[in-house]
């Protein structure tokens, strides 16, 4: 079973990652916050106890219509207990995932799709050094 502990963040699909700024920072007032150094563009905010990420990523709906998954498309991401017990839920019910285990982003993540093609981030707050 998957035990949740919170939303951790949204993210969402930016083109001009300048004018989403302008926006996010200047218009609604958002805090930005650091980045982990991602090989792709884009910025956080920090909004209560959870985030608002922005990435820069153009071909974000490609895969969704030739299958697999896009962990730079938008999504959600949910706080698990466990990295491992989700993988092994997830799986049991034959659902495919995408493993980064050891995140540039400083914790697990595991990505999966629901039935019509929207990404679900869950992940942890440690890394995990061997694949579940």
């Amino acid at each position: 079973m998957i035990q949740y502990e919170e939303l951790h963040h949204v993210s969402l699909i930016v083109t001009d990652l300048a004018r989403a700024k302008r926006f996010y920072s200047g218009v609604l007032n958002l805090q930005e916050i650091s980045r982990p150094a991602f090989d792709f563009p884009g910025a956080w905010y920090q909004i209560g106890n959870q985030q608002l990420h922005l990435i820069v990523h153009p071909p974000a709906q490609v895969l969704r219509t030739k299958g697999g998954i896009d962990t730079r498309d938008g999504h959600f991401a949910l706080r698990v207990r466990d990295y491992k017990e989700t993988v092994e839920w997830l799986r049991s019910r034959d659902i495919e995932v995408v493993l980064k285990p050891d995140s540039t982003a400083g914790f697990a993540q595991i990505y999966c799709c629901d039935p019509d093609g929207n990404v679900i981030e869950f992940n942890v707050n440690y890394v995990v050094k061997e694949d579940a």
